[in-house]
């Protein structure tokens, strides 16, 4: 009795692989776009999709929304950062205006020290 429990577990394995390979053949059979491997090289493809010209043009149209956004962003903080300058005393001024030409000043040296490190760079700012 034992034994033949046996078998019908062993016969059951075996169907189940032999059918989970039939299925996933006709899943390939059914979608060859989808299919990762070339028949005769055994390399992988890349499947490009081509999508319609009105979700092309809507990208677009959003990428030129932001751009929009990002330039009114720029701007408005350039205005804010004038506008702040310009409601102090003369003093304060004319101090906010050298702190910013140090820091300038101060990042572009950092810059050409980062670049004089690199090896590549380094050969332009050697002394």
């Amino acid at each position: 009795m034992n034994n033949i429990s046996w078998r019908r577990v062993f016969f059951f394995i075996f169907l189940l692989t032999l059918s989970i390979g039939s299925c996933r053949a006709q899943i390939f059979h059914k979608n060859p776009e989808k299919q990762l491997f070339d028949k005769t090289l055994g390399e992988k493809k890349e499947v490009k999709v081509k999508e319609p010209r009105s979700v092309l043009k809507a990208k677009r149209k959003q990428e030129a929304n932001d751009r929009k956004l990002q330039k009114e962003y720029e701007k408005n903080v350039k205005r804010s950062q004038k506008r702040a300058i310009d409601i102090q005393s003369p003093e304060v001024q004319t101090r906010m205006k050298q702190n910013k030409k140090d820091l300038t000043k101060r990042d572009k040296e950092k810059k050409k020290k980062v670049r004089a490190s690199t090896r590549k760079a380094g050969e332009k700012y050697k002394e």
